[in-house]
């Protein structure tokens, strides 16, 4: 698969929508998780990220002008022991609570499906690291509607042993701007990791459309003692 630069990713798509980003940094020594929200309606654009506990939580930037909480505030990224969970939805609660009960992070996502946002359908994209001694794998997730059509669910799961350093994989939830919103197509592209998590969290923030970008959220892991460290960037200060 032809490596993609990130930024050119971006920078060329004016509405990717919500994107996870998951990857090796360029050193070997962290794994780095991204994820980004857009909006193109106020009820969307009025959000902000804020650390909760070990993750990151949704929350109205004015919340005189929540009009509808439902799909917009949640928990993106929650950590379970060694494993950092991170999604567009409430799906993430889902998967902690589950594998919290033994259940994988497959079977998790198999009681969910596609976002009821007719006609979008909003795919939901799903993350999941798995950090501990000295080790790192992770996997990707795609629950998407059949071609628009909401009576059927395609789900897509991408598991990814020993990711090699300086290689992520981004998915996103739309493939551009458009009604309805034209879903994601294909696996998570493979794109390059490279900088410091100030540098990275820059060059993904500034390649973001001005208009409809939102908010980031990039961590790193430290893959050999677990620490982590995080950024955020909201657009609403």
């Amino acid at each position: 698969m032809k490596m993609l630069s990130l930024e050119t990713e971006l920078k060329g798509n004016s509405y990717p929508g919500r994107g996870i980003v998951v990857g090796k940094s360029k050193d070997g020594k962290h794994a780095v998780t991204a994820y980004f929200i857009m909006g193109r309606s106020e009820n969307s654009r009025n959000r902000i990220f804020v650390e909760d506990g070990e993750g990151i939580r949704t929350q109205a930037f004015d919340p005189s002008k929540l009009s509808d909480p439902s799909l917009i505030i949640y928990a993106p990224v929650r950590v379970l022991g060694n494993k950092t969970i991170v999604t567009n939805g409430d799906q993430t609660d889902t998967i902690y609570e589950l594998m919290d009960k033994q259940q994988t992070f497959e079977q998790s996502l198999r009681t969910r499906e596609f976002e009821p946002d007719a006609p979008n359908y909003t795919p939901r994209i799903s993350g999941i690291m798995h950090v501990g001694n000295g080790s790192y794998n992770y996997a990707m997730s795609i629950l998407k509607s059949n071609n628009g059509s909401p009576e059927s669910c395609n789900r897509y799961t991408f598991a990814y042993e020993n990711p090699q350093a300086g290689e992520g994989h981004f998915i996103h939830t739309y493939m551009g701007d458009g009604n309805p919103l034209p879903s994601f197509e294909g696996e998570p592209k493979l794109v390059s990791i490279e900088g410091s998590i100030q540098e990275f969290s820059q060059k993904i923030w500034d390649s973001l459309n001005e208009e409809n970008k939102v908010s980031l959220f990039v961590r790193y892991i430290e893959i050999e003692t677990g620490k982590y460290e995080s950024v955020i960037i909201n657009k609403n200060k």
